[in-house]
């Protein structure tokens, strides 16, 4: 990527989870009157039809937390910088921008011809005041943990300390409109890899005042800087783009329209694929071997890793053999290999292979490889070990997972498994659609969870750091003083990239060799359809996707 000092980082780049096919793109011809006397004139308006799996569970800069909220934001806002369709770090806002030696020190340039759809400049004051938004303990962001490089943020997020609350306190000041000074804690060499991240995104701060409860509920309540504008919005059910005339470089935004549509069933998509009304299917894995040989068939490997929550809280999974069993207990290679059939690879780890090396070229894996694996029967001596622990012969568990098709399949293949393999257990499987099931994790009201997490920048504590015992999404009441130590030191101190990285290596054989805080499921992969005349259809290293660079050649 350019302009980023991760000089050891390898970057995998992968796709978005929640996105479930496309609808047929077309080409529409509209009348226009103008003031030519002659009459009328027809414009050719390049439509595109998309499908997505549920509704959008926000359209808050500082509430984003899943991948399709975050990718409607990145085509809808624009914030420092955004990713290219070649994966490159380039400009948004702004303009240029210096940096300190010693990296302590940001001082982004504006453009002075970037504006809100309402005809506003973008200003320097509309990423403050967003920034501070997001770190506030009443609109706190779910990934305000990456914005703690920024002076004075980890303090305003933690409940403990005398700065709590007070974002105006935050390292961030415009000495004019176009100019945003950002003072760091510490230097961080993918700081603006992170500023791509929507937590970093501006907020009209006049509208979004002015708007009060209401802002982003609906279209109305919304204005926009990026590639496009959010139209209309029937909630739950479908919702349209249009490109943003407003935008400074609407001039390379190739597609004029994007109408999304709810759709949970993978036959829909293939049906609408066959009769050439929709321009990319996602596939579920009984129809991969059906379209395997089909010259139009592509699969991918994400950057995304899915694992077994296990709630500690429950008083059977507070135990490390009844974890550890869990994990063990069931074959995650037939569940890659025979029910997604997608590419996805079965998971031992939570840092995948390829991710990242060492400055001398170790990789990630090397040290530890694969983590708690094991037999069938070497679980049930764990499972036998804990359940005599406990004092119970029985263990009865709900598993939540999601609602649509191949996770689905793969909740089931696990309860089948586990139930097989660890006798005395029964599980019941509670699926919910994404926005619901967020909430009970968050919630902590579940036994075992079917979750994942997609990478923000190619580092191993942007993984590691989900599971601290304060952070925000440590959604399984997990606690250990010596992973926290190590996983919140690589947060701050880049000055020993070796030592850095035998400590992230630690923390990860921490979380899932000891403690078995989660079990490791698979890395996600990708089967899908494509029509040839689709072009650019971008995925970005953090799974979201960008329209603006999509034509349709036909």
């Amino acid at each position: 990527m350019t302009k980023k000092a991760a000089w050891f980082f390898t970057l995998i780049f992968a796709s978005l989870v929640l996105l479930a096919g496309c609808y047929g793109g077309e080409k529409v011809e509209e009348t226009e009157k103008d003031d030519n006397p002659k009459g009328e004139e027809k414009v050719e308006k390049s439509v595109l039809h998309l499908a997505v799996a549920g509704e959008i569970p926000t359209l808050k800069s500082n509430g984003a937390l899943d991948g399709l909220s975050q990718t409607m934001m990145q085509n809808i806002f624009e914030g420092l910088f955004r990713i290219d369709a070649n994966d490159e770090i380039i400009e948004g806002i702004v303009d240029t921008y210096d940096v300190s030696d010693d990296g302590l020190k940001y001082t982004f340039h504006l453009r002075e011809d970037a504006f809100w759809s309402n005809g506003d400049p973008t200003t320097a004051t509309d990423f403050i005041y967003a920034w501070k938004k997001a770190l506030h303990p009443d609109s706190i962001s779910p990934h305000a943990y990456l914005m703690e490089a920024v002076k004075g943020a980890a303090n305003i997020q933690d409940p403990d300390h005398e700065m709590y609350g007070e974002v105006d306190e935050l390292g961030v000041t415009a000495p004019d409109d176009f100019t945003l000074e950002v003072e760091m804690e510490n230097a961080v060499p993918y700081f603006t890899e992170l500023l791509s991240n929507p937590v970093f995104y501006p907020q009209n701060e006049k509208f979004s005042k002015e708007q009060k409860d209401k802002y982003a509920l609906e279209p109305e309540n919304l204005v926009f800087n990026g590639p496009f504008t959010l139209d209309s919005w029937e909630h739950d059910q479908k919702w349209t783009l249009k490109k943003n005339p407003e935008y400074w470089n609407a001039d390379d935004v190739k597609i004029d329209e994007i109408n999304f549509k709810v759709a949970k069933d993978t036959s829909t998509e293939v049906n609408l694929y066959e009769t050439d009304t929709i321009d990319v299917a996602n596939l579920s894995s009984e129809f991969v071997d059906v379209y395997k040989d089909h010259e139009e068939y592509t699969t991918s490997l994400k950057s995304e890793v899915y694992f077994l929550r296990m709630n500690q809280k429950n008083e059977y999974l507070s135990n490390a053999n009844i974890r550890k069993a869990i994990d063990m207990g069931w074959d995650k290679e037939q569940a890659a290999d025979a029910i997604l059939k997608n590419g996805s690879k079965a998971a031992y780890w939570l840092v995948f292979p390829g991710f990242v090396q060492s400055p001398d070229g170790e990789e990630f894996r090397e040290r530890f490889g694969d983590l708690n694996k094991g037999t069938p029967e070497e679980a049930k001596e764990l499972w036998d070990k804990g359940l005599a622990e406990l004092g119970v012969t029985e263990i009865k568990l709900d598993l939540l997972s999601y609602d649509d098709g191949q996770r689905k399949s793969v909740a089931e293949y696990m309860k089948n498994q586990l139930e097989k393999n660890l006798p005395g257990l029964k599980i019941t499987i509670n699926q919910q659609p994404n926005k619901q099931k967020l909430a009970l994790e968050d919630a902590l009201n579940y036994d075992l969870s079917h979750s994942g997490w997609r990478n923000d920048v190619a580092d191993p504590v942007e993984f590691l750091s989900v599971f601290l015992s304060d952070g925000a999404y440590n959604w399984q009441a997990f606690k250990n003083d010596q992973f926290d130590k190590n996983v919140k030191k690589a947060m701050v101190d880049f000055t020993d990239i070796d030592r850095r990285f035998a400590e992230l290596q630690e923390a990860e054989e921490i979380l899932i060799g000891q403690e078995a805080a989660i079990s490791p499921m698979y890395q996600a992969g990708s089967a899908r359809l494509i029509k040839p005349y689709v072009k650019g259809f971008t995925a970005h290293a953090n799974s979201t996707y960008s329209y603006q660079w999509v034509s349709m050649d036909n």
